[in-house]
């Protein structure tokens, strides 16, 4: 069951990836302000998650769904949910720049099972299934190996009330800069944590993401060899990833 829900998954991202790219780069998609004019939602995100949402209602109907745009909650007794980030990056995908993903987990209750993630632009499928690896594209990945900051490339991102509150992650980032060899804001969370996942990252942190950004990288993460920690306040989940022998300098600069 879970190698046929796995490649479910990548079929529906695939699909939902075709729409992307279809519309890609076109002026006229329309698109919403949600909470602010950092976080934005087009028909295109809609489009995509419809098209997730009806395939596994129809396949698996009493399963629950997690997706950003129409299914904010579970169901409580669901043995298996879905977690689905439609277009993760949606900043990126209206201004035609390539980083951004479909992002599909499953849950076996509390536990993630199968992470999915597709970047259409750039033609890479990232998978994982607990205990079996994680992929790109087939091939099993693995984190970097670098040891120093001072040798590190890592990624962040800012919340969507970075405008109004002032713990923006700012301060984080004055401290690391410095520090590493560089520093990088791709715009997709699901992206930074599988390029973690890959070593093409050493390292990524993010304040306040949803449950849907980072379901399926954190997956991906954890079977590929990298650490992760994730914490939960009011204002959303937070979490860093990094190769094992920086996570912790990674994770003592940061607040």
């Amino acid at each position: 069951m879970i190698n046929t829900m796995l490649l479910n998954a990548i079929s529906w991202a695939r699909q939902a990836g075709e729409i992307q790219l279809d519309n890609f780069r076109h002026r006229d998609i329309g698109s919403t302000i949600k909470s602010s004019r950092a976080d934005i939602v087009t028909e295109i995100d809609s489009l995509c998650e419809e098209l997730i949402v009806h395939n596994i209602k129809d396949i698996y109907p009493t399963h629950s769904i997690i997706a950003e745009e129409s299914c904010p909650d579970a169901i409580a007794d669901s043995e298996y949910t879905w977690v689905i980030d439609p277009l993760d990056g949606t900043t990126n995908y209206l201004s035609g720049l390539p980083f951004f993903s479909i992002s599909i987990a499953v849950y076996h209750h509390s536990t993630p099972i199968i992470g999915v993630v597709h970047a259409p632009k750039l033609d890479e499928i990232f998978h994982a299934v607990k205990g079996g690896g994680a992929f790109l594209n087939g091939h099993p990945i693995a984190p970097s190996t670098t040891a120093k900051l001072t040798d590190a490339v890592v990624a962040t991102g800012f919340p969507v009330d970075k405008t109004t509150n002032p713990d923006n992650n700012l301060d984080n980032v004055a401290r690391v800069m410095p520090q590493v060899r560089g520093l990088r804001r791709l715009g997709s969370a699901a992206i930074d944590l599988c390029y973690v996942a890959a070593g093409f990252l050493d390292g990524y942190w993010e304040l306040n993401l949803h449950q849907w950004d980072i379901a399926a990288g954190q997956l991906i993460c954890n079977e590929a060899g990298a650490c992760v920690q994730k914490s939960r306040n009011d204002r959303g989940e937070s979490i860093i990833a990094a190769s094992k022998p920086i996570f912790e300098l990674l994770k003592s600069n940061l607040k």
